[in-house]
């Protein structure tokens, strides 16, 4: 990845100007939410009345215009995004963040296309194929990072496919499935009126998360995985899945003798009831089956996965754009707060209604438009912070989080001495908010100071909104949750001033199932950008607590992070 001075000089003043030309509609400054003097800090209130809300318009504008073509990790569109937010930061006058001295923390990986008139998947038993139709029928992907790979392999049913030794619960009760496919049911198991919160009851863990189920997969050494998809249990349409892995998928590079998997697929639930029947099997009983302890895996008799996955495989040049701005006190500036949001989308894809463009306006756009907004704030604020304060819009996010895993295991900051990451992923902007989400923040020694934070600025902290979903592991925070940061994302509630109670649900809804994922999450003139500079400000004002902070955050006692961030604290000698 070359990216030299000169390119950037040039993207400082041509897109500096563009942004001036986009935001000339509006020059207003967002006015800070309410809180008394002895709440807000003198240097907080300061900076509250900087918040511009038509900054992150014309950021959201940009990034998600057409000329970036949905911003696919590797594309000239990604390219585009990085230069034009390193360009901002270097505006700023912030620092390279990135070890070599450049912005550009260079993500190596590989981008993996399935082609549909190479490839043939289907289940066999007794010399009869039932092939299957890719898109309508399933989407897979070859993760050996391999041109081609033949399936001929045994089928087994393991149910949610989880081993969960907390909950006394395990799928493969001893199984040997190297060299089988295996396939699952993409959620948690569920609890019962005598465990109601099994697996934390209706809330999403990491166990439901596709992720999850295929690295149990690939760790077991099953030669495939297959998913069985309903919108309850994903949560979210078949559409979204056809979306996302009906197109190029990204990966790490592995070495070569690395365990992976020939097939990572899904599979609709129409087509598993016909997989079951063939096997002489019932879906719906051996689902019921699947939600007891009980449970043994089921061996599809006689059935086979057959067929041929063939690929176009490409180097992708993608990178996590990092900025630093340096702390004040001696002591103190070698840690840091991190600020994260994910630049990259899907790029260009099946064509919705004639527009083949994902733009990702929504998600996220508008939370690297935060995120600028926030490292414009942070680098006027006098005095400065006594911690650093690192901003990283990281790629890759919607191939698995696959950027800010790799700046987890390669962090500009060690671990161990990074406060607190506050990530932004997908601001509505339908106005000003009542309620916001913090999910995670309840399980760090730092929450009493988000609770004290949100309530002077006149905004309460609610619980999950949809716990079903499994928004905890599905952001960038998760990535550096796993190596002991303290972790969340800031997001917008469901309740809008003026609006009535329902409302924000109901849009909620409406992105869901005709935007998420799909061309349609464009730009649009009427958002209200108070929202996004709401949320900004949140954001400066937990992330100044955590600069100045004599101690620093944890995780609480008996939450699954705190074995991580003990042993990165050990680690940076704290």
């Amino acid at each position: 990845m070359t990216r030299t001075p000169l390119r950037v000089a040039i993207l400082v003043v041509a897109l500096t100007s563009s942004a001036l030309v986009i935001a000339a509609p509006s020059s207003s400054t967002t006015k800070q939410n309410p809180a008394t003097k002895s709440e807000m800090p003198v240097a907080v209130s300061k900076a509250m009345t900087r918040f511009r809300a038509d900054e992150i318009r014309a950021h959201t504008r940009f990034l998600s215009s057409d000329l970036l073509e949905g911003r696919g990790p590797g594309t000239r569109g990604d390219d585009l995004a990085m230069q034009y937010i390193a360009a901002r930061f270097e505006a700023m006058g912030l620092k390279p963040g990135a070890a070599d001295g450049t912005y550009y923390q260079k993500v190596p990986l590989i981008g993996i296309t399935t082609d549909p008139q190479r490839t043939s998947v289907g289940f066999e038993k007794g010399g009869q194929q039932n092939k299957l139709t890719y898109l309508e029928e399933y989407v897979a992907s070859d993760q050996t990072q391999a041109e081609s790979s033949s399936l001929d392999s045994d089928v087994v049913f393991v149910g949610h496919g989880v081993v969960a030794p907390e909950y006394n619960w395990d799928d493969y009760k001893g199984l040997d499935v190297r060299g089988k496919t295996i396939v699952m049911l993409v959620d948690d198991p569920p609890g019962s009126a005598g465990e109601p919160e099994l697996f934390k009851g209706k809330a999403r863990t990491y166990y439901g998360r596709w992720t999850y189920k295929f690295e149990m997969a690939t760790r077991l050494g099953a030669k495939g995985a297959i998913l069985i998809h309903t919108d309850d249990a994903a949560g979210y349409p078949w559409t979204v899945v056809r979306n996302s892995w009906g197109r190029e998928r990204a990966y790490v590079k592995v070495n070569p003798g690395d365990p992976a998997l020939s097939m990572a697929g899904w599979v609709t639930a129409p087509t598993a009831a016909k997989l079951m029947s063939l096997a002489g099997l019932d879906l719906e009983t051996v689902v019921h089956q699947a939600h007891s302890r009980d449970f043994r895996p089921i061996p599809l008799n006689g059935v086979r996965v057959v067929g041929t996955i063939s690929n176009h495989i490409r180097t992708i040049d993608t990178a996590n754009v990092v900025a630093r701005l340096e702390g004040s006190d001696p002591k103190l500036r070698d840690e840091a707060v991190l600020y994260t949001a994910h630049h990259d989308h899907l790029g260009v894809g099946t064509p919705k209604n004639g527009d083949p463009i994902y733009n990702g306006a929504i998600d996220n756009a508008t939370g690297c438009a935060v995120l600028l907004e926030l490292a414009r704030v942070w680098a006027d604020t006098q005095p400065r912070p006594k911690r650093s304060i690192v901003f990283a819009a990281v790629a890759a996010e919607e191939q698995g989080l696959l950027g800010s895993e790799y700046y987890g295991r390669h962090p500009t900051v060690p671990a161990g001495r990074i406060a607190l990451n506050l990530n932004f992923d997908s601001i509505d902007e339908f106005g000003k908010v009542a309620n916001v989400t913090m999910l995670g923040a309840d399980r760090t020694t730092f929450y009493p100071t988000a609770l004290r934070v949100t309530r002077a600025m006149g905004i309460r902290i609610d619980s999950d909104l949809h716990p079903e979903q499994g928004s905890y592991y599905r952001s960038d925070h998760f990535s550096l949750a796993k190596v002991g940061i303290p972790s969340f994302s800031i997001d917008p509630g469901d309740e809008y001033a003026g609006k009535p109670k329902d409302w924000g649900n109901k849009q909620f809804k409406d992105y869901k199932e005709n935007r998420y994922h799909q061309p349609s999450d464009e730009f649009e003139e009427s958002w209200d950008f108070s929202e996004g500079a709401q949320i900004a400000q949140l954001g400066y004002w937990i992330g100044w607590e955590a600069a100045r902070t004599s101690t620093l955050p944890s995780w609480k006692a008996g939450d699954e992070f705190l074995a991580a961030r003990q042993k990165s604290l050990r680690e940076a000698g704290r």
